[in-house]
């Protein structure tokens, strides 16, 4: 027994084994092993997310050819073998040619065990900016709220007056004005289909939430896609069949995918267009809900990847604000809504851009046994 001096209980010398490979699965971190040739030797379940391959892929790849050969992290690396020492550095741009660029702090350590080899553990920046964004977002969902309860009784009201006078005048005009008057019409009907679009915003009903399975979700918006604007598209499914079920709405979230996968088969080039579908299982991301104590685990992602040109960067911030597009005729409500009925889910939608790799990820909570959210 170890004897204590401060009052405290005493603890048993003999601790029950504990399995480091449990251990580092269990870490969000992701963390990889490097031997004295600069060989991976080991992964973590969160590096194999993060690098977006394998254990078995990355399993002896030479760590040149996952990061250019020009990275601070190889001097990091012989800093750490000269030193016998943990060395790191923070905000370092990490830029992969499947990841495109992250900003991200590395720490190096020697694995005084095996000489020459050291342990790399890699620390996102950017993912509490996304979440802190995306709750941005939903402010501006709300401000939506307020604007198409307005414009639902400001602006249809008097609309469908104006339309009603234009096809009593259509009826006594001379052709050249009845052309007049039907513009006026097809004016008419486009600002009422957009204030339409705009209701959603305003619904206060609570919707129905059950286990869903998100694999059927993005097979049925395939399809759809298939057989419409996105026959040009080559689609490619990086599915995990092991994923629990999403605790959501399925025609919400059919809505949140067809939008997500009709934006990435727009940007997408005609010859050769790529979007990939992913699904997988991310540790340790919560969520605290706003005005409690509480938090939602937001476990499954599913990523939505497309090879266009990627998105402008002086939009990157206000993407999902409303009216926001660089589509010619867009409206700018697509990924508002998104970010809307994510939101309501209890969810987080966050993008990463790069010209030839733009990926959207929606971070979703999961249903548990009863039918609730865990």
């Amino acid at each position: 027994m170890i004897a204590s001096s401060s009052g405290l209980r005493p603890v048993e010398a003999a601790l029950v084994p504990i399995d480091p490979d449990a251990v580092l699965g269990a870490l969000a971190t992701p963390v990889i092993v490097v031997d004295d040739g600069d060989h991976i030797r080991l992964v973590n379940p969160a590096a194999e997310q993060f690098f977006d391959a394998g254990a078995s892929v990355l399993a002896g790849v030479l760590l040149a050819d996952l990061v250019p050969a020009d990275s601070p992290i190889f001097a990091l690396v012989e800093q750490a073998r000269l030193s016998d020492g943990t060395v790191s550095e923070f905000g370092m741009h990490l830029e992969t040619p499947r990841l495109g660029q992250r900003l991200v702090s590395i720490s190096v350590a020697p694995l005084v065990e095996r000489p020459g080899h050291v342990v790399l553990s890699f620390h996102e920046l950017s993912l509490a900016q996304k979440i802190d964004r995306q709750l941005t977002h939903r402010h501006a969902a709300r401000s939506v709220t307020g604007m198409a309860a307005i414009l639902a009784h400001e602006v249809k009201n008097p609309l469908s007056g104006i339309r009603g006078a234009a096809q009593l005048l259509e009826q006594t005009a001379n052709e050249a004005d009845q052309e007049l008057t039907r513009l006026i019409c097809d004016e008419a009907d486009r600002i009422v289909a957009l204030v339409d679009r705009m209701d959603v915003f305003s619904d206060p009903h609570p919707f129905e939430q059950d286990a869903v399975n998100i694999h059927e979700v993005l097979e049925r918006v395939r399809k759809i896609a298939q057989n419409g604007f996105g026959k040009h598209v080559r689609f490619i499914e990086e599915y995990d069949p092991s994923l629990p079920p999403v605790r959501g709405n399925r025609d919400r979230l059919v809505q949140v995918f067809l939008n997500l996968i009709k934006n990435a088969a727009e940007a997408a080039p005609e010859e050769g267009g790529e979007i990939t579908l992913t699904t997988a299982y991310q540790h340790g991301i919560r969520l605290a809900v706003p005005g409690s104590d509480s938090r939602v685990h937001l476990p499954l992602v599913v990523s939505v990847q497309d090879n266009g040109a990627g998105i402008p960067e002086d939009l990157q911030a206000h993407l999902f604000d409303p009216f926001v597009t660089t589509k010619r005729n867009g409206t700018g409500l697509g990924l508002a809504l998104v970010a809307k009925i994510i939101g309501d889910h209890g969810g987080v939608i966050e993008f990463d851009s790069q010209p030839r790799r733009t990926v959207f990820r929606a971070l979703l909570p999961m249903a548990t046994r009863d039918g609730a959210a865990a």
